[in-house]
């Protein structure tokens, strides 16, 4: 069930941010209208600078998209979900204040696609907050679409498109319009009121002066004409049906209502688009200039709607030698119309036939006839549908492609691997259909499973001594090259000492445990990448001594374990019972219980990482011996349990080490078991002939 709700909240969060990205990216002009809004209700408009609020509303719908799909795919899950954890954390706290202070009607968090009232917006956030809350609790709980080594795929062709898609928009035009002023919309209808609907009522108030002094006034009482207008402010007082477009209106700098002349008139008109000429961009002047030369050959009117003042006007007709006529319309109704400065609007009859940003303006080419007879007089046919398959082709295709090939790949590896094992012969024996005195049951034992002897050195030998051991043991193991892998794991203070000279290929160095933190202010602690940084493979956690002394609970080992795989070390995990565990026949419950509280809740991938390490503690300094019948039985239920978890062929390939008090004297008939891979030694890897007489073990 746990397993259910995590993945339940992964898709819910994944979805959510897939498409507030995305309809974000195909309007960061949009967006960047709504972060001004936000930075005005804050009083920071006038300090942030208009590129500044585009780079940034670009970057947040790329974070946002690719945050959705990196979560959908589960990469890099603890990183995926504390990061999400932390934007979810700030917009709530953001969305609160939204709730409380009203200072703007929408969030604006999926653009005009999809309006919310704040309550709504606080609602939908402190869900989200807790799915994000339960994703990082149980963030390897999720499972994975595609492996670890192919994610550079998806995380890079992610990145690429949704930046691709807010430059292209940005260029050209939103490729999905979700404005009431989009392709196909007739303005008048979308300014119609239903017959007997309630009207919304208004409160009008005008700011007077007389005499220095200044006063307000409402239509009821407006005073004479001594008092000098000032000021109007109207507040509406009670909602009403409000249409589609509300705020259009067209009227001539001398203060002339065209709107119903422009919006009735039979034919085609060009509306030339720009919500402040002193900000427009004049790259295409003459294009502009060539298609009002065009409307005035074919009788069109063309228009400019602008709410720059007169000057602006002014200054425009000077720097480009504009002859067509300027109207003036409000700025936010302007910059809703058309996501460019300038665009071109052709409406036919009030109805919008066709969009252009400034980049993309139809020249003499395009405009060889009358609009009548030309495509460009005619409803394009790029439908919704169209659009929503191109975005299907170009990205959500190949990775699909991209997982199957992944998921088939992953499967034929584990059909491979199954009919090794079933196929090859054991490696006892050398022969599948000779039995082995060691083995009567003549089970195979899989070759891909590394043999291992690991020397833990413990608290002992200062540097000096140390390095002098290692130095032997390279040494001894160079020229008479091991059949096993082997490994020291020895103090922090050896360690980049004796990685400058170990030959790692024959001899893997790795330290005694680290830290259950990544780092800060925790004396005395050496964190895994510390570790790493010595040049270090392994690292040993969990061993019985630790959990003893130092009270490290299935939790805090749980830490380390990831840590330590974040940090590419291999770990080597303990586990064990105890001598009045033994003697109840507790020893199954609990290395199951220590199995499942610290590495069963690994992904596949990650768990084959692990190497396990049996070490049954009332065996060792306590004069009792396990036999290596005893050894054999636990190993084999310890891996029983890994493939009740991970299915037979992880268990088959899982290396689990004896550390029981192995010598060279027990060493052969232990490792001549089936499930004992190797050894963890203790006292026995302090002296090189010692440690080699184990490792020897394998050539026997």
């Amino acid at each position: 069930m746990r397993k259910v709700l995590v993945n339940f909240c992964r898709l819910i969060l994944a979805l959510t941010f897939i498409l507030s990205g995305y309809v974000k990216a195909v309007d960061p002009l949009g967006t960047q209208y709504k972060l001004n809004d936000y930075l005005e209700a804050m009083h920071l408009g006038a300090l942030v600078p208009d590129i500044a609020t585009l780079i940034a509303s670009i970057l947040l719908s790329a974070m946002e998209f690719c945050l959705g799909i990196f979560l959908l795919f589960a990469i890099h899950r603890r990183l995926t979900t504390r990061l999400l954890l932390l934007v979810m954390s700030i917009m709530t706290a953001l969305t609160v204040w939204i709730y409380i202070a009203d200072p703007v009607s929408d969030c604006g968090c999926f653009g005009d696609a999809l309006v919310l009232t704040n309550g709504q917006t606080l609602l939908k956030n402190i869900i989200l907050l807790g799915c994000a809350i339960v994703l990082t609790i149980w963030p390897l709980d999720m499972m994975r679409f595609i492996s670890r080594t192919n994610q550079w795929i998806v995380i890079n062709y992610t990145a690429l498109f949704i930046l691709i898609t807010a430059g292209y928009s940005l260029y050209d035009l939103p490729p999905f319009d979700f404005r009431p002023y989009h392709v196909g919309a007739n303005i008048l209808k979308g300014m119609e009121i239903p017959e007997g609907a309630e009207q919304p009522e208004f409160e009008t108030t005008f700011i007077m002066e007389k005499d220095g002094e200044r006063r307000e006034f409402d239509l009821d009482n407006y005073p004479d004409s001594t008092w000098t207008y000032i000021d109007t402010r109207t507040v509406q007082t009670k909602k009403g049906y409000v249409p589609l477009i509300h705020n259009f209106s067209i009227t001539t700098p001398e203060g002339e209502d065209l709107t119903e002349e422009v919006l009735t008139q039979k034919g085609y008109t060009f509306l030339l688009i720009s919500p402040h000429l002193e900000k427009a961009d004049d790259s295409e002047l003459d294009l502009i200039n060539q298609i009002y030369e065009y409307a005035e050959d074919n009788n069109y009117p063309f228009y400019c709607l602008t709410a720059s003042s007169e000057q602006g006007i002014s200054r425009w007709r000077d720097i480009t030698g504009a002859e067509y006529p300027f109207a003036l319309t409000d700025e936010t109704t302007l910059k809703t119309i058309i996501r460019s400065n300038p665009g071109m609007l052709l409406l036919k009859e009030g109805t919008i036939i066709r969009k252009w940003s400034h980049n993309r303006l139809p020249d003499e080419y395009a405009l060889d006839k009358p609009l009548e007879q030309l495509e460009l007089g005619k409803m394009p046919e790029d439908s919704i549908t169209r659009k929503i398959v191109t975005v299907l082709l170009w990205y959500v295709l190949p990775l699909l492609l991209l997982t199957i090939a992944d998921r088939l790949l992953a499967w034929s590896r584990w059909i491979r691997s199954s009919k090794r094992q079933k196929t090859e012969p054991s490696e006892t024996t050398g022969n599948p259909e000779k039995k082995d005195d060691n083995n009567p049951t003549n089970k195979k034992v899989s070759k891909m499973r590394k043999k291992i002897v690991a020397g833990n050195w413990k608290m002992n030998m200062n540097l000096q001594d140390g390095i002098a051991l290692a130095k032997e043991l390279n040494e001894t193991l160079k020229a008479d090259k091991p059949n096993c892998g082997v490994v020291i794991c020895t103090p922090f203070i050896h360690l980049a000492s004796i990685a400058q000279f170990l030959d790692q290929d024959i001899i893997g160095l790795g330290a005694e445990n680290c830290a259950d933190k990544e780092k800060g202010a925790f004396t005395g602690e050496v964190s895994a990448e510390m570790v790493k940084s010595t040049g270090a493979q392994y690292v040993i956690l969990g061993h019985s001594e630790r959990r003893e002394y130092y009270k490290e609970t299935p939790e805090i080992l749980k830490e380390k374990v990831l840590l330590a795989q974040k940090n590419d070390l291999k770990v080597i995990f303990c586990i064990g019972e105890s001598l009045e565990e033994r003697e109840a026949g507790k020893q199954n419950e609990v290395v199951k219980a220590e199995l499942e509280g610290s590495v069963c809740n690994l992904s596949e991938e990650d768990f084959r990482k692990i190497v396990i390490a049996y070490e049954p503690i009332w065996a060792i300094g306590t004069g009792k011996t396990a036999t290596a019948e005893q050894a054999e039985e636990i190993h084999a239920y310890i891996r029983s349990i890994i493939a009740e978890k991970y299915g037979e062929a992880v268990a088959d390939d899982t290396t689990i080490l004896y550390g029981g008090s192995c010598k060279a004297s027990n060493a052969p008939e232990l490792f001549a078991k089936p499930d004992i891979d190797g050894g963890l030694i203790g006292g026995a890897s302090l002296k090189a002939a010692d440690f080699k007489g184990i490792i020897d073990a394998w050539k026997k």
